[in-house]
Parts: C-alpha cells; structure tokens; sequence
C-alpha cells in the first residue's frame, strides 16, 4: 500500500516538474540565456526623496549674471555657514516679499585628478558644475540687501554662493522590483558617460549622484532609467585595475598557462583570452532627476557593483 503511493506522489509531481524544465530549456534556446540570480539578480530599486531632487546639483551653462549672490547673515561675521532656519543677507535687484530661490554654488575639483582619459575637456563641453545648496524665501526687502530665511538646507551656504529663482521638480514614477540583466546586448537608445559625481566622488552606490554628458537634446526626460556598463577592456586599460590580468592564473596540474591578451602578457603556447571578447556587464542602473540640453543629473537606485565615473550609460527599452 505504502509503495503505491508513493508512485501515485512521483506520477503527480513529475508532469510538474517536467514542464518547467522544457520551459528553462525553451527560454535558453529562444533567448540564449537561462536567467538565474547571478546574471539576472533581483533588482530592488531605491526611490529618490525630495531630498535627493533638490540636492543633487547639476551640470549647466555659466551664469549669465553674478549679481545676485549671499553676502552675509544675522550673525556675520563671526558665523559664515548659515543653515536651515538662518536668516541671510542677499546682493542684487529685483527680490519680492514671498519668493522662493534656490542658492547654488560655481564648484571645481581642487584635486584636478582625471578619473578617465578627456574628463575635464568633456566635462568643460558639457557645461559648469553646480552643487545645489538650499532653498530660501524672502522675509523682508526694506534695505539696499534683501533677507532671506533658509527653508531648507542641504549643505551650509556661504558668502558668495548664488541665487536663482526656485524651480519645482517633478517625482520619480515608482519602479517595481524585476530582474536586472547583467549582459543584456545594446539597447540601441541613447548612449553617453558618467562625467563627474556630487561631491566629486569616484566609486559609487545607491544613492550617489551623477552627471551625464547627454540630455534633453537625445530625448531624456526625468524619470527615465538607465543601465550603467561596463567593458572588461576598461579594466584591462586601466594603469592600476590592469595589473590583476597580469596575475598568475595557474594550477600546477595545468600543462600550459592561459595568456589574459598576449599584448599583456607573454605568450605561453596555451589559450590566449582576449579581453576585448568578452561581454560587457551591467553594473547598476540610474534615474533621471534633472536634465539641461546638455547634461543630466542621475541618482544611482540600484548597484550590483561600484560604479565608476567614466562608465557607460544606455538608456533602457521603453
């Protein structure tokens, strides 16, 4: 009695399994892949926060006028960082009772290190940095200086810091959790490069804020995503990342040594790796917070890896 069932147990669980298996299968010879958690991870997006949209900074055009500008505040001048709640003294013309401006600030990298060859001339093409300070609101404009109280902050302003008019900026749509490709082929939609990161940071997670050298101008639009990726032929031009290729590969019981790219190493009369072959991978994904005709400021949401300044973007399939 007791065999009988478990044959009926194996006669009802084998149909079951049998077709999931043919569909694996039918995956793989359709679309020359059989996803799994490695190359096709769960992707759990980080939506942005106001915080993020109005502190991320931008890349733009100079500034037409330098008129308007912080001069001081109600305890200058002995405090020169002013914060949420200040009230701070303000240059220039033309500032009614009531009205919003954001304070920005002209920034440059003191350490003047490219991170990729062309940076800084690809950077000056696309346009001037700016790190977006706070938002402040007219309090009172009986004197030759207008007043103003911060009503947000995301970094302490100073003398000399700029003012422009305030501009709302609209949320990102909600992105769902799905499986992000990690050698997905071209999606054949516009293209372009991490210029520079908020902060001036070089190695970058969830979170972190980037600048493109691609904009309205290629069809960009806020809340648009995009894959970062990335070639293994970077790597391997790389004057620091490269020396790993040159690293031993062997085992003992190996007759011939493999040579990572004979333009590398020297060659052994084994399998030669040729770098450029080899898939380029995706290594996170960003979203669209503000755009110019020119550049784009992304947020990273999610990130399998470090991304790089340097690194490709593409955006997705629509």
């Amino acid at each position: 009695m007791k065999k009988a069932v478990l044959v009926l147990s194996l006669s009802l669980l084998l149909p079951a399994a049998l077709p999931a298996q043919q569909d694996r299968a039918g995956d793989a010879a359709q679309g020359g892949t059989v996803p799994d958690s490695v190359t096709f991870p769960i992707e759990r997006v980080q939506t942005p926060t106001a915080a993020d949209l109005y502190c991320a900074g931008f890349i733009g055009k100079p500034l037409e006028k330098r008129d308007r500008f912080v001069a001081g505040g109600l305890e200058s001048p002995f405090t020169s960082r002013f914060s949420n709640g200040d009230a701070i003294f303000l240059s220039g013309s033309g500032y009614q009772v009531g009205q919003e401006y954001m304070v920005i600030r002209e920034q440059r990298d003191p350490n003047r290190y490219e991170m990729f060859r062309g940076q800084w001339s690809a950077l000056k093409a696309a346009g001037q940095p700016y790190a977006e300070l706070a938002r402040i609101q007219i309090t009172d404009t009986r004197s030759k200086m207008a007043i103003a109280r911060v009503e947000f902050s995301c970094d302490g302003v100073v003398p000399g810091d700029y003012i422009i008019p305030f501009v709302d900026k609209p949320a990102t749509a909600f992105h769902p959790p799905v499986r992000f490709d990690r050698f997905g082929p071209a999606s054949g939609q516009a293209r372009g490069r991490i210029l520079l990161a908020k902060d001036f940071d070089s190695e970058l997670g969830n979170g972190a804020k980037v600048y493109l050298n691609i904009g309205d101008k290629q069809g960009l639009k806020v809340g648009d995503y995009l894959r970062v990726v990335r070639s293994y032929e970077v790597t391997a031009h790389d004057p620091v990342d490269s020396l790993s290729f040159t690293a031993s590969t062997t085992e003992p019981t190996q007759i011939r040594q493999a040579a990572t790219d004979p333009n590398l190493l020297t060659r052994t009369g084994g399998p030669e790796v040729h770098v450029a072959e080899m898939p380029r991978r995706a290594v996170g994904e960003i979203v669209i917070v503000g755009t110019t005709s020119t550049s784009a400021t992304g947020m990273v949401v999610f990130s399998e890896e470090p991304v790089h300044i340097g690194d490709q973007v593409e955006l997705e399939q629509r």
